[in-house]
């Protein structure tokens, strides 16, 4: 895919003041910190794109991006929208805040009806959580479309982050009859964004 235009559109507080839904969606959503805005940036090819921050829950809001792809050997692109989500784990906020952004996340989620794809991020560094369990689980009793996307691939030895997959593709085969499709990525070094990206195109032309 060659994308020929990213662009930060709009931040929304809520499913009701998000752009009006008349191209695919593609959502990015994960515990906080584990790398989202990084692997924006790199799929995307434009760095800054999405704010990074070593502050878990910097994003608090629905964040759309404008995308555009161009159409081989047309004159035709692509265009789609890219959703930055709020981590859904730790974060130095009230509880009262906290509920405000499930139900903002589980509002554009269940009501949302251009999503073609949710992104779920895992930090490949570390064992099995169970927040993240439990949000895949969720996705599932949603019937919405999901991948699983294991970050940070780079920052640990390569047999860590194969045992980490391994436990948690287990875990999951506990309450999954067939599992999820995963990608492995590192925003440093590129990996798995042709892949994402290869999903993504496919899902566009359907």
């Amino acid at each position: 895919m060659h994308i020929v235009k990213a662009n930060y559109l709009i931040s929304s507080p809520n499913i009701g003041l998000c752009p009006t839904a008349d191209r695919p969606e593609y959502a990015f959503i994960g515990r906080s910190n584990v790398g989202k805005s990084s692997l924006i940036n790199m799929l995307c090819a434009k760095q800054g794109l999405a704010k990074t921050s070593g502050t878990p829950g910097k994003t608090q809001l629905i964040n759309h991006f404008e995308l555009e792809n161009a159409i081989a050997n047309t004159n035709v692109r692509n265009k789609w929208y890219l959703v930055d989500l709020p981590g859904y784990g730790y974060a130095k906020v009230g509880k009262g805040q906290r509920k405000t952004w499930q139900k903002m996340i589980a509002d554009y989620l269940q009501q949302r009806k251009t999503i073609m794809q949710v992104f779920i991020l895992i930090d490949s560094r570390h064992t099995p959580q169970a927040i993240d369990i439990e949000f895949v689980n969720q996705l599932g009793e949603w019937q919405l479309p999901f991948s699983i996307v294991f970050t940070k691939s780079d920052k640990v030895q390569q047999q860590i982050v194969s045992a980490n997959i391994k436990a948690f593709t287990t875990k999951l085969s506990e309450t999954w009859e067939e599992l999820p499709v995963h990608y492995i990525t590192s925003a440093v070094k590129g990996r798995g964004g042709k892949e994402i990206l290869t999903l993504i195109e496919r899902l566009n032309n359907l």
